[in-house]
């Protein structure tokens, strides 16, 4: 059974993981669309730009965001004093900073989905009418879905177990930001506690083999839709 603390840890988590989900995702659909049907200048600088909390350090990532989102931020003191919302060391900015971390891995699928859609589906529609958004709503978006769908499991797991660039936004304050992560690393600093490590350790495993197996099931199916879709455009 899990102690009150490693309860609150796991439920702030999955509360982190989720609106960094809610956040993220509609900002990821609309970035993956313009990455995979629009050419501009620059656009190898932002694909550069999406890659960077992948390859960066976590603990830089975050300092990076408590220099925009602390109480004298460029961002965060826009928030207080317009909005009374505080990001550093509250567990809102947790979820900023799973979102910002799990960003990339939720962005690529979703340009690829984008990708694999037949324009000429598209193309079909317009010529009987269909405007840019109906067209995204009912072809290119659904089309896509089972990219998005796997974006969205994979942020979601990344989200779950982000460490580097939280403890370094928000602290690890029990109750407060203490994640599921934050948790396992205060318990190794406590000796006679590593029951306590070994059951949260096997929960993130689960979620996060749950995670990976979800998202491959969706990616097979979007590559079965993309082969019907070349069927049928053969046909």
């Amino acid at each position: 059974m899990l102690s009150d603390a490693e309860t609150d840890a796991l439920l702030l988590s999955l509360k982190v993981a989720f609106w960094s989900l809610l956040f993220a995702l509609p900002v990821a659909v609309a970035l993956g669309w313009v990455l995979a049907r629009k050419e501009f200048r620059g656009k190898l600088l932002v694909n550069a730009f999406l890659t960077l909390p992948l390859v960066l350090p976590p603990v830089v990532t975050g300092f990076v965001l408590l220099i925009l989102f602390g109480s004298q931020g460029w961002i965060g003191s826009w928030l207080k004093a317009w909005f009374d919302i505080e990001i550093a060391f509250r567990w809102t900015g947790a979820a900023v900073a799973a979102g910002v971390m799990a960003f990339p891995l939720i962005v690529r699928p979703i340009r690829l989905s984008f990708e694999a859609v037949d324009v000429r589906l598209e193309q079909a529609a317009a010529t009987l009418g269909a405007g840019r958004w109906r067209r995204f709503a009912t072809i290119a978006l659904p089309l896509a879905m089972p990219g998005v769908l796997a974006g969205a499991v994979l942020g979601f797991a990344k989200a779950l177990g982000e460490f580097g660039a939280t403890i370094t936004l928000v602290s690890n304050i029990p109750g407060e930001t203490q994640t599921l992560a934050l948790a396992v690393y205060a318990l190794l600093q406590v000796p006679g506690e590593e029951s306590a490590v070994l059951r949260l350790t096997l929960i993130a495993i689960a979620i996060s083999v749950l995670a990976v197996v979800a998202s491959e099931i969706l990616a097979r199916r979007a590559r079965r839709g993309l082969s019907v879709d070349e069927r049928i455009g053969d046909a």
